[in-house]
């Protein structure tokens, strides 16, 4: 394999500070949150659309009718994570926020154990707990500020949940093709479910101040097209177990980008109770026996 042009982990280290941004974005609108969601969809797939129309088109006879309602489902679940997660943010802080929506990991093991009978292992029940218990940590920190803030955790954590569906029903739609086609195909669904549910919820598509539009082009641009793309360049050159660990390093991004950007100070429950998330995250991701065998190959 050809060497990369520049070493993968710079452009990870961009991407994780890509995805930290959008806490911070989120945090400097003013539009309601499935409006927020819904404009950070619209323009990723307006971004996205001379691409997938020039290059990917055809791939679209591949889908099934199982595919696109799949696809269509793992959107609707893509759309309330953005607007739970969103609305989290009304009440709790950037740092707890971040924090609990990057237990993902664990719900997905959770969801694999549950829909498709995957054994736990020891290794995943000791990590799980130790993430839990940093949850707890957070929490109750958060709940001894305010109720409200308890309740912006709580809607993190669902939106977390919700995210890990997305990814358990686009799995298999997404063997059969491309990032490009795949990601539009349940963008537009997800951009579609925030519509109505705008419509029903009565809230306002605009007219809106500069910064706001601002603010839902910057949503698209940098964590959705930029971040997530800088991840799936480098995993041609990286393991994606990295990758893992990299994002776990959001919150860590996130909370110092809101204490320099917004003036949030970061508690001491949430310095703890992150520490543990992400000790438990790393516990649950990193491949031990692999590292080990590794150390006594070069060793010896």
């Amino acid at each position: 394999m050809e060497k990369p042009a520049i070493h993968p982990y710079i452009p990870i280290l961009i991407g994780v500070i890509s995805v930290a941004m959008s806490a911070i974005f989120v945090k400097m609108t003013n539009a309601d949150a499935g409006v927020t969601a819904f404009y950070r969809m619209l323009f990723s797939i307006l971004l996205m659309s001379p691409v997938f129309l020039y290059s990917y088109l055809p791939e679209i006879k591949k889908l099934s009718k199982r595919d696109w309602a799949f696809s269509a489902v793992a959107g609707i679940f893509l759309a309330f994570h953005f607007i739970l997660w969103f609305e989290s943010l009304n009440f709790t802080s950037v740092a707890s926020s971040t924090v609990l929506v990057t237990l993902q990991p664990l719900f997905a093991f959770a969801g694999t154990y549950f829909f498709f009978k995957e054994r736990l292992s020891t290794k995943t029940l000791i990590s799980g707990m130790v993430a839990i218990t940093g949850s707890i940590v957070i929490a109750y920190g958060d709940f001894q500020v305010s109720g409200s803030a308890l309740f912006g955790d709580v809607l993190a954590l669902i939106a977390c949940a919700l995210i890990t569906a997305y990814l358990l029903f686009g799995q298999d739609v997404r063997k059969r093709l491309s990032l490009v086609t795949y990601t539009f195909i349940v963008y537009g669904f997800s951009t579609i479910t925030l519509f109505f549910y705008i419509i029903v919820k009565g809230e306002s598509f605009g007219p809106y101040p500069k910064e706001e539009w601002m603010w839902f082009l910057l949503l698209a641009l940098i964590p959705n097209l930029l971040g997530h793309t800088l991840f799936n360049w480098a995993v041609k050159w990286v393991s994606t177990n990295v990758i893992s660990i990299a994002i776990l390093f959001e919150p860590v991004g996130a909370a110092v980008l809101a204490y320099f950007i917004l003036g949030e100070l970061v508690s001491a429950s949430q310095i703890i109770g992150g520490s543990i998330v992400i000790a438990g995250l790393l516990f649950f991701i990193v491949d031990y026996k692999r590292i080990r065998k590794i150390f006594f190959r070069k060793s010896a």
